[in-house]
């Protein structure tokens, strides 16, 4: 068996991450077997600096350490707000450690050269911008991005209201489809928003970040 790690900042994460996404995985992956790691203080003091701070990624790293003492195969951090310390705890632990997010920004760097990232945390747009920054320096291509954020959908999904928090994140996608190539969701608590077509190609957080855990592991199928 494959042990493989997450770490998550919300305590949302078995509704929002987990359920939606890692069962149906595991299903269909049987030599692989998930455990998580949750501190709902990271995602608050993330928001309260306005960005990620050191104290932040350096508990991220401190639960990549635990999780690789313990057996791991790999580590998936699941919130777009602090990627940054995937990559900082890269220097640091022995085995795969990478952010949710970042299959999400190849293929939407691959796919378009104007870019939206459609957010409902003001955290998130930050991280996004420097992962899709950083994957067209590498796929040698030059981005034009635009930013739209959902103020306040986080907070009515987390209070409950779905359709509400589905309702507010489909009508800004659909405005800002209008002004670009390609879109990226910014969050994986939005993945399971149902739309309407929006004319372009919509990239969404979640399935292929488990995907990549399959890459990661060297895993066929």
């Amino acid at each position: 068996m494959k042990k493989v790690y997450l770490i998550h900042t919300i305590n949302q994460f078995m509704e929002m991450i987990y359920t939606p996404f890692a069962v149906p995985f595991l299903e269909a992956n049987p030599d692989i077997e998930i455990f998580n790691i949750a501190d709902d203080s990271l995602l608050p003091d993330t928001l309260k600096e306005g960005k990620l701070n050191e104290k932040v990624a350096r508990r991220i790293l401190s639960y990549a350490q635990a999780a690789e003492s313990n057996g791991a195969d790999c580590v998936m951090v699941t919130c777009t707000s602090v990627n940054e310390a995937a990559k900082y705890a890269r220097k640091f632990v022995n085995i795969p450690i990478f952010n949710i997010d970042e299959p999400v920004a190849k293929l939407a760097v691959k796919e378009g050269r104007k870019i939206g990232i459609l957010a409902t945390l003001p955290t998130s747009p930050i991280a996004t911008l420097r992962l899709l920054e950083e994957e067209a320096e590498a796929q040698g291509k030059t981005i034009e991005t635009v930013i739209k954020v959902v103020d306040g959908a986080f907070d009515i999904l987390c209070n409950g209201d779905r359709a509400k928090h589905d309702q507010l994140v489909s009508e800004a996608l659909k405005e800002l489809a209008k002004e670009v190539d390609v879109v990226t969701f910014a969050q994986i608590s939005m993945s399971r928003v149902e739309h309407d077509d929006p004319g372009i190609p919509v990239f969404k957080i979640g399935k292929s970040g488990f995907e990549e855990v399959k890459h990661v592991l060297q895993l066929k199928g």
